[in-house]
């Protein structure tokens, strides 16, 4: 390995402790209240030595919302390769969504908290064009594969479709998030009864 390999494996491993400590900081303070000071602290460099790195805290919460859809992404694409069908693709990836939400909530509230001003143009240029971060490509493929079988409407709209489905199921995610106490004690509501039939209403509305 050559000097300048060496460099640049030694470039990208630092950048990955800085984005190690700036997730560890997001997580447990939250983007508002967290500082490059802290961060700095977190990956045991100075702070001038972090701002060789990344520019700003928008910078560092554009890569970690980058690791959040990486890790969405994967968990839609191995659960659509279980299903042949585009239809019974896009109940998997409903459920893989629901998954995530459970068992990645700092990642979720990372990507629900996201707002452009968090993320840098040259962050943003890069998940618009890294496939491995755009978990909406596999939803809308999804969709596009149950057309062509026929298991899902031929006037679906793919790309429409996608972001409806993404909004609805965000937002239900949210509520039942926010109101949970209000919903099982006072409505005698179960989450997982609400987030089964609300799948239920939106499969029914675009399989053929």
């Amino acid at each position: 390995m050559g000097i300048s390999e060496r460099k640049e494996r030694e470039k990208q491993r630092r950048i990955k402790e800085i984005v190690d400590a700036a997730e560890k900081v997001f997580f447990s303070k939250g983007f508002k209240n967290a500082t490059m000071e802290e961060i700095a602290e977190k990956a045991e460099l100075s702070k001038g030595t972090l701002y060789l790195y990344f520019s700003s805290k928008d910078h560092l919460y554009g890569q970690i919302m980058k690791r959040s859809c990486k890790i969405l992404f994967d968990r839609f694409e191995d659960a659509a390769a279980q299903r042949k069908l585009g239809a019974d693709k896009v109940d998997a990836i409903g459920d893989a969504y629901y998954l995530f939400y459970l068992e990645e909530q700092d990642y979720f509230n990372v990507m629900i908290n996201f707002e452009s001003k968090h993320l840098s143009e040259e962050d943003f240029v890069a998940m618009k064009t890294e496939e491995n971060c755009n978990p909406h490509a596999v939803l809308i493929d999804s969709i596009i594969t149950g057309i062509k079988d026929g298991s899902i409407r031929e006037d679906v709209k793919p790309v429409e479709t996608a972001l409806i489905l993404w909004s609805f199921t965000t937002g239900l995610l949210q509520m039942t998030s926010q109101k949970k106490d209000l919903l099982e004690k006072g409505y005698n509501m179960q989450i997982d009864g609400i987030i089964a039939q609300a799948c239920n209403i939106l499969d029914y509305g675009i399989r053929k």
